[in-house]
Order: C-alpha cells, then sequence, then structure tokens
C-alpha cells in the first residue's frame, strides 16, 4: 500500500471514531435530559447533594395522630416568652391574662380560625396537624392539613426589599441550601397574623433553618426580628417526626357554627330551639 493510500484509510478511520463520539456523546445527553423529565433530582434549586425532606410529617409533641402527646424525649424546650419592647410587651401581657380568664370560665377569646382563617406564619409550623413537604424545580412547597394551608420557598433567588412585597399570611419566602440545611428567610406577613397573640410591624423578618437531625426526625430553627417591637431576636425550634404511610386529609373549614360577638369573646350558634 503506497503512502497516499495509507493516509487515505487514516482519515477515514479518524472520521469514523469522531462521528461515533459525537453519536455518544449525544445521547448521554438525551438520556440526562430524559431523566430529568422523570424527576431525575439533578435539577435546579434542589441538589444532588441535598437532604431528601418530601414527604409527611408531624410536629413531635403534638400527639395529633396517638404519639407523643409531649412525652416525646425528642421535643424540643417550650417557646419562650417574645422579647417585647416594655410597651409592647405590657399589652401582650394583658391580651395573654385576659385570654387565660376568659378560657378559665369556659368561653374563650375568639381567635382567627372562628372566622375560618388559617395560622400565617409561623404558627402553621406549629400546627397540630401533619404536613407534607414536596421538593421540585427550584422550589420548596410546604401544605398543612389544618385548613388546606399552603406555603413555598423559592429556592435560590434574592429577597425583595420590604416595600416590594404584598402582606399576605405567609409572606414571602426564599431558601437557599447551605450544606444539609435548608435556610429561609421570609418577610412580608400581615400584621393582623399574629402568632401568639405577640404584635409585630412590616419589618418582622422570620429565618428558619431546617435539617435532617436523624433520616426520621426534622428541626425547624426559627427566628424571629423586629425592631419596632422587639428588644431581641425571638428563637425556638420545633421538630418533626416523618410519617412514611401518611396521606394528608382534606381540611375544610365550611361548619361556621361559631362567632366571635361584640366582646370579642367565642360563641356557638344555636337555634331557637336549643337555647338554654
Amino acid at each position: 500500500m503506497n503512502r497516499v493510500s495509507r493516509r487515505s484509510l487514516a482519515a477515514v478511520v479518524l472520521l469514523l471514531v469522531t462521528a461515533t463520539t459525537v453519536i455518544m456523546v449525544a445521547d448521554q445527553r438525551a438520556g440526562q435530559s430524559s431523566g430529568q423529565r422523570a424527576g431525575q433530582p439533578s435539577v435546579q434549586g434542589t441538589s444532588q447533594s441535598s437532604p431528601d425532606i418530601t414527604g409527611s410529617w408531624e410536629r413531635v409533641g403534638a400527639g395529633t395522630l396517638g404519639r407523643g402527646q409531649g412525652t416525646d424525649p425528642r421535643t424540643p424546650p417550650p417557646v419562650p416568652q417574645p422579647p417585647l419592647k416594655v410597651k409592647f410587651l405590657a399589652e401582650w401581657q394583658a391580651v395573654q391574662q385576659r385570654a387565660r380568664e376568659a378560657t378559665a370560665k369556659g368561653q374563650p377569646v375568639g381567635i382567627n380560625w372562628v372566622h375560618c382563617l388559617p395560622d400565617g406564619m409561623p404558627g402553621m409550623m406549629q400546627g397540630p396537624f401533619p404536613f407534607e413537604i414536596l421538593q421540585t424545580r427550584g422550589q420548596v412547597t410546604i401544605i398543612q392539613e389544618s385548613f388546606t394551608q399552603v406555603r413555598r420557598i423559592l429556592l435560590d433567588r434574592p429577597q425583595k426589599a420590604q416595600d416590594e412585597v404584598d402582606p399576605t399570611f405567609y409572606g414571602h419566602s426564599v431558601g437557599r441550601w447551605e450544606g444539609d440545611t435548608l435556610v429561609v428567610t421570609t418577610i412580608g406577613i400581615k400584621e393582623d397574623v399574629r402568632y401568639q397573640n405577640v404584635p409585630h410591624s412590616d419589618q418582622m423578618r422570620i429565618t428558619e433553618r431546617i435539617r435532617l437531625l436523624e433520616p426520621n426526625l426534622l428541626s425547624d430553627a426559627i427566628t424571629i426580628e423586629d425592631p419596632v417591637t422587639f428588644e431581641k431576636p425571638w428563637t425556638f425550634t420545633f421538630n418533626y417526626r416523618r410519617l412514611p404511610d401518611y396521606t394528608l386529609l382534606e381540611y375544610i373549614c365550611e361548619d361556621n357554627r361559631e362567632y366571635i360577638d361584640e366582646k370579642g369573646l367565642q360563641r356557638m350558634r344555636l337555634e331557637p330551639s336549643q337555647k338554654p
């Protein structure tokens, strides 16, 4: 075989190898894309190394499904008294005392639940009913069984300026994974959405650090800051146990048998024949 023929043969072999490589790379990329469409973890905002917190959870100590009833050793310490400034603290203590006295008389003070209004944030994270977490592309969604509350945490996005957020029950939440911890900041909570009757301003900011302590134990360390009403940050923690076989039930507030009277007390609507 002469030199020219050898060169031609080498060129053909090189061309075939190159074409084969291109086809293999194309097939590999197509397979990756197909896997992503099928729900593989390699998606925006859901790192392959991020813990899997998807599933149903119940607050440790809530005991709504007959487990714990507050005796579980994994129950965090009680929520401490809010570090309110003097003026706001006095008002809050008066409200709390009034509520205790009304409850002792068997006629509790009316709360938003009477009007079928949800807890909002951060109250929904203390809910006595189970909730579900869904990790999807660029978002973590939390669905609380009580009142079918839905909260969306947008991943890997900057938090908005305070004046750019319309006040809502759940506020505007953004988060990012820092190793094994989901760090979430929330702003824009309506001022009449109060956790444990604690007053707050439109400057309130909630920071959460959500992480797995064990494969079936989730922790949410919450810090609330408000330069208007608080002397210092208010910090507390909720723990949750995984419920592997639990599916959330429908919860609709619709019976409307109760109302809040002119004194702010909770009353039961009764037919004339049922009145004492």
